[in-house]
């Protein structure tokens, strides 16, 4: 099998882009594609596609990966997205990916353990869930860190939030009520348990509850 440099297009910080068969591409730089003698039109072959893939692409894609989890832990759904950000063939990606978790610089066990263990003065149980769900960590592994870690009284949390807020309900007006009434739904508390602690019955009356 072979392919067909179909394009060669030229960018900025010194690098290329080389497109085959007008169905996927790649980057390099200028002097990687130099070296490899890479023109348009040129026919490639499979194995000096897989020695540009896994030779110079995945290598780069692990240095990638390595430093982007040094800066910041991301989960693996993270990690990927911001790789192919960056440009990288599936193929590299998963080379990347793959090797970060092997040497478990990659763990989405112990990110969500520890997401839920940081943010849980702040956020409710359902709220973590719908968070860690978003940066793509499985269900299953979701459910095991709250369980493991989660142990915060929500309806004190709530009380918290609203010291802080230097909320009280005997003076606050019906719009202060509704505000911090909305602000505590969208961290993810039970309307039950919101109402519970907000106890002005004017003001509950006032938002139909």
């Amino acid at each position: 099998m072979s392919y067909i440099i179909t394009a060669y297009k030229v960018l900025e910080k010194g690098k290329v882009e080389i497109c085959l068969d007008d169905k996927f591409s790649f980057q390099l730089y200028k002097g990687e594609a130099r070296k490899l003698s890479l023109k348009e039109e040129m026919e490639l072959s499979e194995e000096q596609y897989a020695y540009i893939l896994y030779e110079i692409l995945a290598k780069r894609a692990i240095r990638r990966a390595m430093h982007l989890l040094e800066r910041q832990e991301r989960t693996e759904y993270q990690l990927r997205e911001k790789l192919l950000q960056n440009a990288y063939p599936q193929e590299a990606v998963e080379e990347a990916v793959s090797y970060v978790k092997r040497y478990h610089y990659l763990d989405d066990v112990r990110y969500a353990h520890t997401y839920v263990r940081y943010h849980q003065e702040k956020k409710s149980r359902m709220r973590l869930k719908t968070d860690l769900m978003r940066k793509g960590i499985a269900k299953d592994v979701i459910d095991n860190a709250l369980d493991d870690e989660y142990v915060n009284d929500e309806r004190e949390q709530i009380r918290n939030l609203l010291e802080k807020k230097k909320f009280t309900p005997e003076t606050a007006d019906t719009a202060e009520f509704r505000k911090i009434y909305q602000f505590l739904q969208r961290r993810g508390f039970k309307s039950s348990d919101i109402l519970s602690v907000m106890k002005n019955k004017d003001m509950l009356y006032d938002l139909g509850c």
